[in-house]
């Protein structure tokens, strides 16, 4: 085994023409398009980089390397790596044949958490109203399911969504590729392991995630849900595991109740559809949507409340709670906006009562001003 020192400096000299950007707290993702042409995802923004490799071999060489650090083939039968750099950062390189002028190779950033609800309120991401309303929501255990692109902050928010859990309850976190970073007392850390070149060993996330129901978990954490997995998941929240929380990929709220449900299927237990339909409006009961925009910038866009799923309208209820408006780029090109109470008042008003938390006074006040 080759020591973990040894390899991060041999693997940033095969890295040279990127390493600063590797060490840049300002860029969130480098990306190798063949030796020639690199970019660099800073604050949000892509940006092309001036800095080259030397040759295709060059790169191959760093990605060889790193394919012997992780144990993982890399060769024509094998083109396609998944691995990690010793910081955590997210490897993942496509090399020919395959890459038909590559090697192709992206690097996400692993960014130590250090976002905090009042740095987000400055960021805009998120407003004092919107934050205290997640926050109840947190502490009185609902189950919440944060959603948006690549690279929108979904992770992020969900770091900061949980330091809202009280600090008695045991926390089970499941991730196929380790980014959560809980700041809590008590977190049970999962992680799902690929199969070696032989097909063998493989554990996934259902795997774990069937594990930790028998861990006597206050809460469970699912960094991202992908695939079948997500029936497992909403099968816990309607069976009194109240407090889930995890991310998916998807871009408005509707959508991310559609995508769930698509992913639920992909499990080798077949539940008739409107059966797993009424699972999912009952067992998400806020869904908190994000956002990447035109000008880098990311913030919350939808806060929304899944009411149940309509078996004769063949709809999920939804109820806005918080919706960003848009004004429009100001002088410098930043997008002007502002997140705002509908008016609607959530259904699990009493839940928030019965733990002895309540929604903000602005939600109040902005339902009684649309009842006059």
């Amino acid at each position: 085994m080759i020591d973990r020192e040894i390899f991060q400096n041999t693997l940033l000299g095969f890295l040279t023409p990127v390493a600063a950007y590797l060490r840049d707290p300002a860029v969130s993702e480098v990306m190798i398009n063949g030796p020639d042409q690199i970019f660099v995802e800073r604050r949000g923004l892509l940006e092309a980089a001036p800095e080259r490799f030397e040759s295709e071999e060059d790169v191959l060489c760093a990605l060889r390397n790193l394919a012997q650090f992780v144990d993982k083939p890399l060769d024509e039968r094998h083109p396609i790596l998944e691995a990690r750099l010793p910081d955590g950062s997210r490897v993942q390189a496509v090399i020919p044949p395959v890459a038909s002028s590559g090697p192709y190779v992206s690097i996400r950033r692993f960014q130590p958490s250090t976002l905090t609800p009042s740095h987000l309120i400055e960021l805009g991401s998120l407003s004092r109203d919107a934050l205290a309303l997640l926050e109840s929501c947190v502490r009185s255990k609902l189950n919440v399911m944060v959603a948006g692109g690549t690279g929108s902050g979904k992770t992020s928010l969900l770091n900061m969504l949980a330091t809202f859990i009280p600090p008695g309850e045991r926390v089970v976190v499941i991730e196929d590729s380790k980014e959560v970073q809980l700041q809590h007392g008590h977190v049970i850390g999962l992680e799902a392991r690929p199969a070696d070149i032989h097909g063998r060993g493989a554990v996934t996330i259902r795997d774990l995630f069937r594990a930790t129901l028998r861990m006597r978990p206050d809460r469970i954490v699912i960094g991202e849900v992908r695939g079948g997995e997500a029936l497992d998941l909403v099968q816990a929240m309607v069976s009194g595991h109240g407090g889930c929380l995890g991310t998916l990929h998807a871009t408005y709220p509707r959508d991310t109740l559609t995508r769930f449900e698509t992913m639920a299927l992909m499990s080798d237990l077949q539940l008739p559809l409107g059966a797993l339909r009424l699972q999912i409006g009952s067992g998400i009961q806020l869904l908190v949507q994000v956002a990447r925009e035109q000008d880098g910038s990311r913030g919350i866009t939808h806060i929304t409340e899944v009411m149940g799923y309509d078996l004769n309208e063949g709809q999920y209820l939804l109820r806005d709670l918080f919706v960003r408006h848009y004004h429009g780029a100001d002088a410098q090109g930043r997008m002007r906006s502002e997140l705002l109470p509908s008016g609607a008042l959530p259904s699990f008003l009493p839940i928030l009562h019965k733990c002895g938390a309540d929604v903000p006074a602005a939600m109040h006040a902005a339902a009684r001003a649309i009842e006059r």
